[in-house]
């Protein structure tokens, strides 16, 4: 197992992994691969069923630290957020989902991972989960929306510190289906940057992932 320059990920061969919390030894989250090196645990974090997994494989450092406050919009049912987890065993990840079905799945994943605070809300309406939220050193945002960009926006606004990062997982063809995926990415890009962001990297995530990029940012 040999670590990346990726603080809390790991590779073996082309598989990257991260570590187990010791609360969850034993335990997997969607039937990902446990194996255990010198006595410690890792779970195999699936490209195909995780955007920020793609685009770790496909070249980008993210930076995320062990101590971080992480507000996760559009945490389905928890597989990118459980690996999160992993990583910030100090932090805490702040998980917004605004279907109950999903969200009922997701609290059964939180129940050992004391540092996920799952939310049922809508990533629409930040103010919502104000009372939860505090300002946060990264936002993630994995929602199929036409307004990608506004909902991503309105929570940096709101939840995003001096000095913050954000990554938005864009899908390409959710935006405007008439546009090439290069040309929503490079809309989306515009946006952002009329805001006031600037747009470090986009990554297109295939082969894992069709017409999706993964877009970061910074303040």
């Amino acid at each position: 197992m040999k670590t990346i320059k990726i603080e809390g990920v790991f590779k073996e061969k082309k598989r990257i992994f991260t570590e187990n919390l010791d609360s969850c030894r034993g335990i997997k989250v969607y039937n990902e691969k446990l194996i255990t090196y010198k006595k410690r645990e890792y779970r195999s974090w699936n490209p195909y069923r995780s955007k920020l997994a793609a685009a770790i494989l496909k070249g980008f450092i993210v930076n995320i630290k062990p101590d971080d406050y992480i507000l996760y919009l559009g945490a389905a049912t928890g597989t990118t957020v459980s690996h999160i987890s992993d990583i910030i065993k100090k932090g805490i990840v702040y998980a917004v989902e605004n279907s109950p079905v999903a969200v009922h799945d997701f609290i059964e994943v939180s129940r050992k991972r004391t540092n996920i605070i799952p939310i049922l809300g809508d990533a629409n309406h930040p103010d919502q989960y104000s009372h939860l939220v505090p300002s946060v050193d990264l936002i993630y945002q994995d929602i199929s929306q036409r307004n990608q960009p506004e909902i991503f926006i309105a929570n940096v606004s709101r939840y995003l510190k001096k000095k913050g990062n954000g990554i938005l997982m864009l899908k390409a063809r959710s935006i405007d289906v008439s546009l090439q995926p290069k040309q929503a990415y490079n809309l989306v890009c515009s946006k952002l940057e009329d805001y006031g962001l600037r747009v470090i990297k986009t990554i297109d995530l295939a082969p894992y992932e069709k017409d999706h990029a993964a877009i970061f940012v910074s303040i």
